[in-house]
């Protein structure tokens, strides 16, 4: 006889062959009321569908923006930016370290001179704009506020978000500059700034999604995520902040994965604790109360090989994100694990969310699987394993503490392992890889950035440099210097740096001259 198999979710969670209720206790919670399990609105998609977002950013901002132009004809709701890696480490395009990765993993901007061009023709009053940004996450607001102005925007009318979540980077994903708590001090400097300033503007995206690309669990994804939101909220608080302003501002970021079920439920649990996390700091607004997140499809899910399964994955992810409930969506292309999407890929993965926005039914009405024996009974399981891990964190003394000593990282590459190691076994198939494989054919067109990209950024650079004034240049970076020393908000000054054509490089080398540099 065959041992018995052990079905469970990527958390460990036994599932047992059929739920009723005698499994669980179900809550007769509504949408749209404390702790928000269900929603955040009474009506959710029934009055206003979620912003359907396709992130993108290569090559130059020229290039990028022709995408951005085509996506606006296309039917999305949101422009999403990805920037290259120099940009995202604070490097302009000239940097010896810049070399071979200008325009690769995203658009490269190197001043207020690209981001016009990035934005040409778009009205920044009349879009919402997510960039995933983090290290250089002041830099890179302050450009697109200096492009707001000089477009003669209200700056009280312009929305978005900006990641501005640095302490995932030191557990997970490593774009990093400066150390642990003065890039604390740079998010706390952009939640203050923005409250006066820039009121609509979402300062924080508090993301889970790289620390899941990373190995973790769906639990710990909802644990490390919340643990990070905890500390932020704390050291904002600190500065004299009232949550009840700045917790309307604060915004999530999710992944989707494969595991359907436990994936909903995720949302619902990740939802209800934040609540509770918040209320218990103070929130006594239902708008700071609510967990607002944005939720990108799997990448590290996506198969080089047999990609076209990937349509079905990704559309498997983002039924399950509309199910739980996101504010906003990205739905990955399925030739991203081979290169950057092409046209042909991005417009697939859009119309994939038209469909389910259109043609499925799932927005007709709130959580529709709300009340199922099965999904009721993973939202609970998961709370209790997320908050186990939360207590573990408190007890280190909080986020930043538990990514000095190691834990959150020590956490997810331990789970990073269990999984390869069960897809080696065999335990996890995937299919088209360890499972119903096939000899490997032409996969069609692979989208790649010309090297020539560099050049060009470098010529633009350096013609830049030649007709700034040098003077305002100097006293820009040196206020910044000061500022860094004696501990005033830096966003006023970065902000003056940028629309004096300060580069990204020069600004982030003046604030690596006070706080140096993380080496990990």
């Amino acid at each position: 006889m065959e041992p018995k198999r052990f079905f469970s979710t990527s958390s460990g969670i036994e599932i047992k062959p059929v739920y009723s209720k005698e499994n669980i206790s179900i809550l007769s919670e509504i949408p749209g009321v404390f702790p928000f399990t269900r929603g955040i609105h009474p009506d959710m998609y029934r009055s206003r569908l979620w912003t359907m977002r396709q992130y993108s950013g290569f090559s130059t901002p020229e290039e990028s923006n022709k995408r951005y132009h085509y996506l606006l004809k296309n039917g999305i709701s949101g422009l999403s930016v990805a920037f290259d890696l120099p940009t995202q480490m604070g490097y302009d395009s000239d940097h010896s370290l810049a070399e071979g990765e200008v325009g690769k993993s995203g658009v490269a901007i190197d001043s207020l001179a690209d981001i016009e061009l990035l934005f040409k023709g778009i009205r920044l009053e009349g879009v919402t704009t997510s960039m995933t940004i983090n290290s250089t996450a002041a830099i890179l607001l302050a450009l697109y506020i200096a492009l707001a102005k000089k477009q003669g925007a209200d700056l009280k009318k312009i929305s978005g978000t900006v990641q501005n979540d640095i302490l995932k980077e030191y557990a997970a994903r490593g774009t990093f500059i400066y150390p642990p708590r003065p890039s604390m001090r740079l998010v706390s400097d952009i939640i203050e700034y923005c409250s006066n300033e820039v009121p609509r503007w979402n300062t924080i995206s508090i993301s889970g999604y790289h620390m899941r690309e990373a190995g973790c669990t769906a639990a710990q994804e909802i644990a490390f995520t919340l643990a990070n939101g905890k500390e932020y909220v704390k050291s904002a608080m600190d500065r004299g902040l009232d949550i009840n302003l700045f917790g309307q501002r604060l915004s999530f970021f999710f992944n989707a994965h494969n595991n359907f079920f436990e994936e909903i439920a995720k949302f619902r649990a990740a939802r209800r604790m934040w609540a509770k996390i918040i209320k218990e700091a103070g929130a006594t607004d239902p708008r700071a109360q609510m967990l607002r997140f944005h939720t990108q499809t799997g990448g590290s899910t996506l198969t080089a090989q047999q990609p076209l399964n990937n349509i079905v994955r990704v559309t498997m992810q983002a039924l399950a994100a509309v199910l739980g409930g996101t504010q906003s969506l990205h739905t990955n292309s399925y030739d991203e694990a081979m290169g950057l999407p092409t046209e042909e890929a991005v417009l697939i993965a859009l119309r994939t969310q038209q469909i389910i926005a259109h043609e499925s039914g799932a927005p007709d009405t709130v959580d529709p699987t709300g009340g199922g024996y099965y999904i009721e009974h993973l939202t609970e399981e998961l709370e209790k394993k997320a908050s186990e891990y939360l207590s573990r964190i408190d007890k280190l003394g909080g986020s930043v503490a538990a990514i000095e000593q190691g834990y959150i990282q020590n956490e997810i590459s331990g789970s990073a392992y269990e999984y390869q190691r069960e897809i080696e076994e065999g335990k996890r198939i995937i299919v088209g890889v360890n499972k119903y494989a096939e000899e490997e054919k032409n996969t069609g067109t692979i989208f790649r950035v010309d090297e020539s990209i560099r050049k060009k950024q470098i010529r633009k650079l350096s013609k830049l440099r030649a007709n700034r004034d040098g003077n305002k240049v100097k006293k820009s970076l040196r206020d910044i210097e000061n500022t860094a020393r004696s501990g005033g908000n830096m966003m006023p000054f970065i902000l003056t740096a940028c629309e004096n054509y300060c580069t990204l490089g020069e600004i982030s080398d003046a604030m690596r001259r006070v706080f140096g540099e993380f080496k990990g």
